[in-house]
């Protein structure tokens, strides 16, 4: 009988994978936001729809307990003025915003978007906590208010067991975190 040992290319053992850098990834410190170009979206509570929207963005919101007003002001800024929307006239792609189009946001609180696994398990540890997140989303909603047409901007019912239903219009979904990373070239995305 042959040991395997002499057939190196046989004998597996199992080590722990090694990787070029050592440093661990720094965890996300920001207010995150999913922003999905909708044909229609809506929220339903005890199965009464408490907000809908036509055309627009749907934004899921998920605050960080360490966010602040600067986190907000980054987040209302981007999205009422990203570019998601095709330019009918000249026929460009990527070419309006939200407000150009005078289309509607509907905003919903989604704690969750801070959710890691411990195992199976899902850990929302690092949301802002419900008490002080509260009046934090309120904040954010007013902040879109006032940034542009109050009658398009459209919220979910904070904390509530919210049903969303969504026509993603594209799709487009975009993630987006309050402090932007650096692309892959190095430099910082502008604000």
């Amino acid at each position: 009988m042959l040991a395997l040992s002499a057939f190196p290319s046989l004998v597996t053992t199992r080590t722990k994978p090694t990787f070029a850098s050592t440093s661990k990834a720094e965890p996300i410190r920001a207010m995150r936001a999913v922003v999905q170009r909708v044909a229609s979206a809506s929220v339903e509570v005890e199965g009464r729809i408490v907000s809908e929207i036509g055309p627009g963005l749907l934004v899921l919101v998920g605050i960080h307990e360490s966010d602040s007003d600067s986190d907000a002001d980054f987040i209302c800024r981007k999205v009422l003025n990203m570019r998601l929307f095709p330019n009918e006239n000249t026929g460009k792609g990527w070419d309006q915003n939200v407000m150009q189009r005078n289309y509607e946001v509907l905003l919903v609180s989604q704690f969750t978007l801070y959710g890691f696994l411990k195992g199976n398990k899902p850990d929302f540890h690092v949301a802002m906590p419900p008490q002080t997140a509260k009046p934090f989303y309120a904040s954010l909603v007013e902040r879109f208010r006032k940034s542009y047409d109050p009658a398009a901007i459209k919220d979910g019912v904070f904390g509530a067991m919210m049903k969303v239903n969504l026509v993603n219009d594209g799709p487009v979904t975009m993630q987006l975190d309050s402090h932007a990373p650096k692309n892959s070239n190095g430099a910082v995305e502008e604000s």
